[in-house]
């Protein structure tokens, strides 16, 4: 099979695995936002990234270690046994010791004691399914991994629905229902949490697999390899958590008291618009990296590399303009309730932001694939010092926007300096001229559409329409030869 075309049907079924669940989990911004206010929901966005921070700390980068380790090296059981094992003493280690000083521990990430318990619990199990996760993809197993995926969303989705919705209309109806045990008033954020704590419960016993087979050799000259190839990764991924939620964080501590808590639900519940983007990026990413990995190797890679990136540009482009377009009608889908909207503003630029970390994700494979991930730590701790300079400095000036303006620059600046950086370390023949055509028009047409026109539709779906003619007109040919050469 042509290999861009096994490239995109895997990556379809990734995306399948990464779209549906999250598109399921974003309907629980729905649910969320029209049970809670926007003071209640921003405590619980802070806590959400409390959670995006330490799953990177507990899992120091060994996913990717793994990708790499297990196509490089001969001996991949001990690739697999070593890094079972490896995560499981931190897992359980982090889990003794959080729990014995949770105290503590509440006091570090600023969440209320209540909530302690769970969140550790949570993070443990998350952690001991990363490599089995891994292990799934490099088997190439995508079906298995959708389905587990799609089964954790949905069981986390209908546990807050019943919690959220159904348990206290039920009550409201009937108070001496024998459901009446588990209702609790203002208890919203702890149904949140114990909904995902069930759900990652379940999903680790779905892919308990490879534990169960493992042979537990644990090889110390390959977990050292590892876990040099690992740390700049961790240092990469906190920044990229940092540059990623701690916008959430800061908006609720610089702002003052009476409007911090409202003012972080109404950002968070629209960033979640940008979350189209997010998810396109995420899938192509996942099917793109152990594709990157295993043709590492072969004859000319990087011919299929820029083609790769080609094709996410133009895709992307079309997803920029589609979100801001009908970003409205989005709003009343996911976000109805009137007291969110007024952070509307951001979602173009939250979008945009997206978008630029997908490319950076695309042209990162250079030293991915060359072992310099030191480099990756490196554009991400520049994008983490503009995240936390641009919302230090301006969100007590002009609030959620310097987020969303912080996270713009932050994204943008990485994704030139991975291009430069690897431009003379691992060259690429990107076609700029094509790149920058498409995602120019991109940004054009939305920014017409969006503040041009304040969100008309009757001028955004011309634009779309016509975005769409352009890449059909330049590309028609290109994608057959894609996808119907054998």
């Amino acid at each position: 099979m042509n290999p861009l075309k096994k490239l995109f049907k895997q990556t379809a079924i990734y995306g399948l695995a990464t779209v549906l669940p999250r598109m399921i989990s974003f309907f629980l911004v729905r649910v969320h936002t029209s049970a809670m206010e926007p003071h209640v929901y921003g405590n619980l966005a802070v806590i959400f990234a409390y959670f995006a921070i330490m799953n990177v700390v507990l899992a120091y980068g060994m996913e990717t270690a793994f990708f790499r380790f297990y196509n490089k090296e001969q001996n991949k059981d001990r690739v697999i046994s070593t890094s079972l094992l490896t995560l499981l003493v931190s897992s359980l280690t982090f889990a003794f010791f959080a729990l014995i000083f949770k105290d503590s521990f509440a006091v570090l990430i600023d969440v209320e004691l209540k909530y302690v318990s769970y969140i550790i619990i949570i993070l443990m199990l998350d952690a001991l399914a990363i490599i089995p996760f891994a292990w799934l993809r490099a088997k190439e197993k995508p079906k298995r991994y959708a389905l587990v995926k799609t089964l954790n969303v949905l069981i986390n989705f209908g546990l807050t629905v019943f919690f959220l919705i159904v348990l206290p209309d039920i009550i409201k109806d009937n108070p001496t229902s024998f459901l009446s045990w588990m209702y609790i008033t203002d208890f919203q954020i702890s149904y949140i949490i114990i909904a995902n704590l069930i759900a990652s419960a379940v999903t680790l016993l779905l892919v308990l697999k490879p534990y169960l087979i493992s042979s537990y050799v644990f090889d110390k000259i390959v977990w050292k390899k590892m876990m040099i190839y690992a740390l700049p990764v961790l240092i990469a991924g906190i920044a990229f958590s940092i540059n990623e939620v701690l916008d959430k964080i800061l908006i609720d501590r610089l702002l003052p008291p009476d409007i911090a808590e409202s003012q972080t639900g109404m950002y968070s519940a629209c960033y979640k618009l940008g979350v189209f983007m997010t998810l396109f990026a995420t899938a192509f990413r996942m099917g793109i990296e152990p594709f990157f990995f295993s043709h590492s190797s072969t004859k000319n890679p990087q011919k299929a590399y820029a083609q790769i990136t080609n094709y996410f540009i133009i895709i992307g482009s079309i997803i920029l303009l589609a979100v801001i377009v009908f970003a409205d009608v989005l709003k009343l889908l996911f976000v109805p309730n009137e007291s969110y909207w007024k952070a509307m503003s951001i979602v173009p630029i939250i979008v945009l932001a997206s978008f630029f970390l997908g490319i950076y994700h695309n042209l990162s494979v250079w030293y991915k694939v060359t072992d310099k991930t030191r480099y990756g730590a490196l554009i991400s701790s520049i994008g983490a010092i503009i995240t936390i300079g641009i919302n230090y400095m301006f969100i007590p000036v002009i609030g959620y926007m310097a987020s969303a303006i912080a996270t713009l620059m932050a994204y943008g600046t990485m994704m030139v300096l991975s291009y430069y950086l690897g431009k003379s370390r691992y060259p690429i023949p990107y076609n700029f001229r094509k790149i920058l055509f498409y995602l120019g028009v991109s940004i054009l047409f939305s920014a017409i559409s969006f503040y041009g026109f304040n969100r008309n539709l009757y001028v955004g779906i011309p634009l779309l329409l016509l975005f769409l003619a352009l890449v059909y007109k330049l590309e028609n040919d290109k994608l057959r030869q894609i996808f119907l050469k054998k």
